[in-house]
């Protein structure tokens, strides 16, 4: 598996030039400087490399939040952390890389590639054996000389597992009003019935109510009317059969639509 693993990735990731020098390590320093005054919380970020799987830098919320040592991730790199990704879903997530990889290059152009971000999940054994709910945000810092991503900045949300998340992939783009607006969103397996019928800017709006934002200010955010904003809020209740805005939010953030 682990073999299978490693060439489909490299697949995905191909490139041939590897990323390294000054340049990043002043990030590397950057971030270190900021990790310290980060304070523990379910959440770690890493600099993640492609080109040589590996990670360069983990930050100090690993260990406390997923009890396994911060020295095995750094020195045993991406395989390390594959080797504790759960079996049964592999095959899902290289599908959900590969298709976000695909998407990216083929519909966004390289100028707003560094603009990009893009979430997916998985569940990960911690170190007490217990299978977490990871979610992954990774925002792409440097690419190779054809546009793909070689190094990102990737963030680890650790949730318990109490729910099984069917696994989703997401790319955003960064609007002019610093805004991420979904440009491609696809669920592999789960309660697709559910979500099957919420657009892209649907989903953009009720991510927005989930942070507090009023219809004025979603409107401002994503570039459209405030009335705009509230026909998609009620389109979204009516697909979903939500009765109120709480109600709604609640369901969205449980089936992972937002």
């Amino acid at each position: 598996m682990k073999k299978k693993i490693i060439e489909s990735y490299n697949d995905i990731f191909s490139t041939f030039q590897e990323f390294k020098g000054e340049t990043l390590e002043k990030h590397v320093e950057k971030l270190k400087q900021l990790d310290q005054l980060i304070p523990h919380s379910a959440t770690f970020f890493c600099i993640t490399n492609t080109s040589n799987q590996s990670f360069e830098y983990v930050s100090k919320n690993f260990e406390p939040t997923v009890h396994l040592d911060i020295d095995d991730m750094i020195e045993g790199g991406m395989k390390f952390w594959w080797s504790r990704m759960h079996p049964d879903e592999m095959n899902t997530w290289l599908q959900s890389l590969k298709d976000l990889m695909e998407f990216t290059m083929a519909n966004i152009a390289l100028e707003d590639r560094r603009r990009m971000t893009y979430t997916w999940n998985y569940r990960a054994k911690d170190g007490d054996s217990t299978y977490k709910n990871i979610i992954q945000h990774t925002t792409p810092m440097f690419f190779d000389d054809h546009g793909k991503p070689i190094i990102g900045l990737a963030h680890y949300s650790v949730l318990e597992a109490h729910d099984l998340l069917p696994i989703q992939a997401t790319a955003k783009i960064l609007n002019a009003n610093d805004e991420y607006e979904t440009l491609f969103y696809q669920m592999y397996g789960g309660q697709k019935l559910l979500v099957e019928n919420i657009s892209h800017r649907e989903r953009d709006v009720l991510r927005l109510l989930s942070y507090g934002y009023s219809n004025d200010e979603i409107s401002d955010k994503l570039n459209i009317s405030a009335h705009t904003v509230k026909t998609h809020r009620k389109n979204v209740m009516t697909k979903t059969g939500s009765k109120n805005t709480t109600q709604l939010v609640a369901l969205c953030i449980r089936q992972g639509i937002i």
